[in-house]
């Protein structure tokens, strides 16, 4: 019964967060410039949607104008239907050079009837391995759902229809390297990844099936937009006239839905992963997840 009310709740708040998301959602042919694929990906719908294909021999993608040093990033996805195996399709964060930040929304197919796995992931400085995967309580080839980032120099929160999946705390106080210099763009892709991508590669993609299609909706980005080394902000430090982002961190609400998300649908975690990691984990995997 607990888990059929949070389901209930969960579907609940992705619906409120879509009727948001359709009052303040930017415009693709504003903020975004299709990058790679030549006429793979396509703005619709006068600029509220955009759609990226792949087929053997190439895939697409797109990146935002601007530039970010925090910020909420918003985006509605629905993913490649059907035997998806061997398709990444991708919305992350990332600055540029051999040391960059980056923070990563990562969608690894799979073969019909098998869940999507959600690979999120954190680098500073060029150095990740901070992974966690989760398997979603829905069908996200259905309909549409909302996968933000919420980037502040207290945290990085993942959510999922506005439901926290991980939270990733700057930990600087233990030695743990946390992304707070470098600003940000945001891009988004799909293309194949079959040498790792669904069961460790064993499933290559189906290239019959091809062209496969992933469409995105609704971007909204509010951040604070860097320009020849400028902000658009004043002081995040500061709580006057902050915007909820700026200060984002969970209330007990939040918190249960994490616990609910992590322990039911959590599927791999770096902090728990010994094989990997025989010499000990992170500084960080001792302290508080919230």
């Amino acid at each position: 019964m607990a888990s059929k009310f949070s389901s209930t709740l969960l579907l609940l708040l992705s619906i409120l967060m879509s009727i948001q998301l359709l009052v303040s959602a930017g415009n693709f042919y504003r903020d975004v410039d299709i990058t790679w694929g030549e006429g793979r990906g396509k703005i619709q719908e006068g600029g509220r949607g955009l759609a990226l294909s792949l087929d053997k021999l190439s895939g697409s993608g797109f990146q935002s104008k601007n530039e970010f040093l925090f910020g909420r990033f918003d985006m509605q996805i629905k993913l490649v239907p059907r035997n998806s195996a061997g398709t990444v399709t991708t919305f992350f964060l990332s600055s540029q050079g051999e040391g960059h930040d980056e923070i990563d929304f990562e969608f690894l197919g799979n073969v019909s009837g098998q869940p999507y796995t959600i690979h999120t992931n954190v680098y500073t400085q060029g150095k990740g391995n901070k992974e966690q995967q989760f398997h979603l309580w829905f069908d996200p080839t259905a309909a549409f759902h909302t996968y933000t980032i919420v980037w502040n120099p207290h945290r990085i929160v993942f959510l999922v229809d506005n439901s926290p999946i991980r939270v990733f705390n700057n930990h600087e106080s233990i030695g743990i390297p946390f992304p707070k210099s470098q600003a940000m763009k945001v891009y988004c892709s799909l293309w194949n990844a079959d040498e790792w991508a669904t069961q460790g590669g064993r499933v290559k993609t189906d290239w019959a099936l091809a062209p496969f299609t992933a469409y995105y909706r609704n971007i909204n980005i509010d951040g604070c937009a860097v320009s020849s080394g400028t902000s658009s902000c004043k002081s995040i430090g500061s709580t006057n006239n902050a915007k909820p982002w700026q200060t984002h961190e969970l209330d007990g609400k939040g918190r249960n839905r994490l616990r609910w998300v992590q322990s039911k649908h959590m599927v791999y975690n770096y902090c728990a992963d010994s094989k990997r990691f025989p010499q000990g984990f992170s500084a960080e995997c001792k302290s508080s997840r919230f």
